[in-house]
């Protein structure tokens, strides 16, 4: 909803703290030269893999318009030419998930079904390694702090692509709900349910970080007028 005179913007229970992260990548014992390989170490790797090659890539790869959306699917089509896995890798939406156990399942899923369709597929060796890695997350605060709707909008403008990141996409996983920090200081300390809504409705996957902040903070001013 929008402010209007009998719906006035209220002062935040708590202000709005920009935090941004910053990642230590490591290699883990996991890789792959098969698809069987590959469907195995999908079901043994540390859940840090499951959320690095698909959460993560997103941060990575955030300039990128067109393309695969996961290293998986990457890797899939690049070094075992299996266009139609890979495009089946691809249409996991990470939005969908709260827990990266059932993220991993869904992979392990349609790599299984895939098998079991072109089991010859399986033991086809592929052009390069996959190496499974996670990274170590560190919280980083930023001068941002928002005790006002204008302020948030404020820090918006100024904050890098690696804040949105942290706040818009990873945060999915630490909330365990189909939401994000902007929604959710929006709705639960502003009381703007349709402007957070709308923040979560926002499409990630074709747009670059910059294009989806700019497209955060045009819904956060519609709500200030």
């Amino acid at each position: 909803m929008t402010a209007t005179a009998t719906s006035p913007i209220r002062t935040p229970a708590k202000p709005f703290y920009f935090n941004t992260s910053a990642h230590l990548l490591r290699i883990t014992r996991q890789k792959a030269n098969t698809l069987a390989e590959f469907r195995a170490a999908l079901r043994e790797c540390p859940e840090g893999s499951i959320f690095q090659h698909s959460f993560r890539t997103l941060e990575e790869h955030h300039f990128i318009r067109e393309g695969f959306s996961n290293d998986f699917a990457h890797w899939v089509l690049s070094a075992c030419n299996e266009p139609s896995l890979a495009e089946g890798l691809a249409s996991v939406d990470v939005r969908e998930f709260t827990s990266v156990a059932e993220l991993r399942e869904r992979f392990v899923r349609i790599v299984e079904n895939f098998l079991q369709r072109t089991p010859a597929s399986g033991s086809r060796i592929a052009r390069e390694t996959f190496y499974f890695c996670a990274s170590d997350t560190v919280i980083i605060p930023t001068s941002f702090v928002a005790h006002t709707l204008r302020e948030f909008a404020e820090g918006l403008r100024r904050i890098g692509v690696h804040c949105v990141y942290h706040h818009f996409i990873e945060a999915r996983l630490r909330l365990k709900l189909m939401s994000n920090d902007f929604s959710q200081w929006l709705y639960e300390d502003m009381g703007l349910t349709e402007t957070a809504r709308q923040l979560n409705r926002l499409d990630i996957y074709t747009v670059t970080l910059n294009d989806v902040r700019e497209q955060i903070i045009r819904i956060v001013e519609r709500a200030l007028t």
